[in-house]
């Protein structure tokens, strides 16, 4: 027997508890919370809804922090728009459609 097997259970009990506790955060944001950390997301359809919830259940403690925080969604950063000066699109805007 190795000293490594009796840890196994204990690995794989804490694994599962991570992923439960994931689900339940993951259904509960999906079905009407995720609006509060992210306004893009008002107006979202089922499909789409329905994609998120893997992404929510492996990350939620990413999305908590964030909720906990207060915080909006994180700005965009990169060497483009630093040479370019320009701001980062408004938030309040769905991805693709660029600025009014």
């Amino acid at each position: 027997m190795s000293l490594l097997e009796p840890l196994a259970p204990t690995v794989v009990w804490i694994l599962q508890l991570y992923l439960l506790v994931g689900a339940i955060w993951a259904l509960r944001w999906t079905l009407g919370g995720i609006e509060r950390i992210d306004p893009a997301a008002r107006g979202a359809g089922l499909a789409v809804r329905l994609l998120w919830i893997p992404g929510l259940a492996a990350l939620w403690p990413l999305f908590l922090r964030r909720w906990l925080r207060r915080s909006g969604p994180p700005e965009e950063r990169n060497a483009h728009r630093d040479v370019a000066g320009s701001p980062p699109p408004r938030r309040d805007a769905p991805a693709g459609l660029g600025r009014r």
